[in-house]
């Protein structure tokens, strides 16, 4: 929340105006309009409608703008006024349930809510000292992840995959299971036709109840696809700050960062690696460590990254995995097996599942993810039944054990399971290897 001091220092005269020199695209360069990066300025357009837009650079004197919505209408000449000199947004309790876009309007068909509080979009990430070790588990209601990727209250992981793996009905099935008090869902670039099943299918009543969703479709203006990703992150901070564990959902974490390479390219920044202007990557850094755990509570991070290609080491998915602290990796072979979810268990690690886990939970999962590896290596063997038993034990389990394994991994999204069962089965699985058996067959 903004302080009454904030809000006086970021006070700029309201008389501040400019005209409209020239369009490039959809950037609008206004002369004699000295506003701050991340004004939000009102155009009049022909038709007597306002248009806002965003000042997103400089080029000499002139302000460049990008529309937050259809430019029809602006011509050269079309003034334009200071409307809000820093970026903020009402928040409060009331948006639980509610859907809005990204400037903060509902747009769910319910009647508006009063909220009290403002937040700013841009605020400054969590000083490193302000963060107390995070040393909790969060529950997410998901077998595998709990049992072998256990994720802790605070913590940011990414979920990386390529389209139509099962990202988005991973996150409802987690936003619907878990401990978390309040989950904020920000759903960036979706299809619009995605955005209701979503909301219906994946979350669901229960989770929609206790869920804000943030919405910015693929048609929606980049600026709007950008905001989004703020709003979202701001809410959570209202909600952290309030004492709450919050649950933070971004999907995806990717067409954020190419809104964020439209906008750069726009404003004259050179491209750099594979067309993303080095800016990209400071505010990828900067979004990613607004998330976290404070003296008062917490918020975890879900990040989707939509791996193009499904090349794993393209600029953004590298980055983000070097700068989160844990990431699941979703397999497109899995997923063609009807395996669900389709997490690549050898492939995905949380860097904080030492911190917030006993030594028995972390024996039965290295023990699991022993086999597993050990049955990928031989599965060429086993396949034309060339193995001989008793050549590697571990391969030996992993084939005796081969149908509980699957059991355990392999979830529906509409089951749930606490954390505790999940350790009880995972811990089952390894007193099951310990029990004498005469046949692998």
């Amino acid at each position: 929340m903004l302080a009454l001091e904030d809000h006086l220092r970021s006070i700029l005269p309201i008389s501040l105006t400019g005209r409209v020199t020239r369009i490039v695209g959809l950037t609008l360069s206004v002369s004699g309009f000295p506003a701050p990066l991340g004004a939000i300025a009102k155009l009049e357009t022909e038709a007597g409608s306002t248009l806002e837009a965003e000042v997103i650079g400089f080029s000499g004197e002139e302000t460049l703008l990008l529309p937050y919505g259809d430019p029809q209408g602006i011509r050269r000449g079309t003034r334009a006024v200071l409307g809000q000199s820093v970026q903020i947004a009402r928040v409060g309790d009331a948006l639980l349930g509610r859907i809005v876009n990204g400037r903060g309007d509902f747009i769910d068909g319910l009647p508006p809510a009063i909220l009290p509080c403002h937040a700013r979009l841009q605020a400054t990430p969590i000083s490193p000292m302000s963060r107390p070790r995070i040393d909790q588990p969060l529950a997410t209601g998901v077998r595998s992840v709990d049992g072998l990727i256990t994720c802790a209250k605070g913590q940011r992981l990414g979920i990386f995959a390529g389209s139509g793996v099962g990202k988005s009905t991973l996150l409802g099935q987690i936003a619907r299971s878990t401990s978390a008090d309040v989950n904020v869902v920000v759903l960036i670039g979706e299809r619009g036709r995605e955005v209701r099943e979503f909301i219906e299918r994946d979350l669901g009543p229960e989770g929609a109840a206790r869920s804000v969703v943030v919405v910015a479709t693929g048609d929606d203006p980049v600026v709007l696809r950008l905001r989004a990703a703020y709003l979202g992150t701001a809410i959570a901070e209202y909600f952290r700050d309030s004492g709450r564990d919050v649950l933070l959902m971004m999907d995806s974490v990717t067409r954020f960062a190419l809104a964020h390479r439209e906008i750069g390219l726009a404003a004259g920044e050179p491209p750099a690696n594979r067309g993303y202007p080095p800016s990209v990557f400071s505010h990828l850094a900067k979004l990613l460590e607004r998330t976290g755990r404070t003296e008062t509570g917490s918020i975890t991070g879900f990040y989707t990254v939509l791996v193009e290609g499904d090349d794993h080491n393209e600029p953004i998915s590298d980055t983000v995995r070097g700068t989160l602290d844990g990431h699941i990796v979703l397999s497109r072979k899995l997923a063609q097996q009807s395996h669900f979810p389709a997490i690549d268990v050898l492939a995905s690690l949380s860097r904080l599942m030492p911190d917030v886990t006993d030594v028995e939970h972390r024996l039965a999962a290295n023990s699991l993810r022993q086999w597993l590896a050990a049955y990928q290596q031989a599965e060429d063997l086993i396949s034309i039944g060339a193995y001989q038993r008793g050549s590697n034990s571990d391969v030996d389990a992993a084939i005796r054990l081969r149908e509980p394994i699957q059991r355990f991994l392999r979830q529906a999204p509409r089951e749930h399971a606490t954390f505790s069962q999940a350790v009880e089965e995972l811990q089952q699985l390894l007193s099951l290897n310990e029990e004498p058996v005469d046949d692998l067959d």
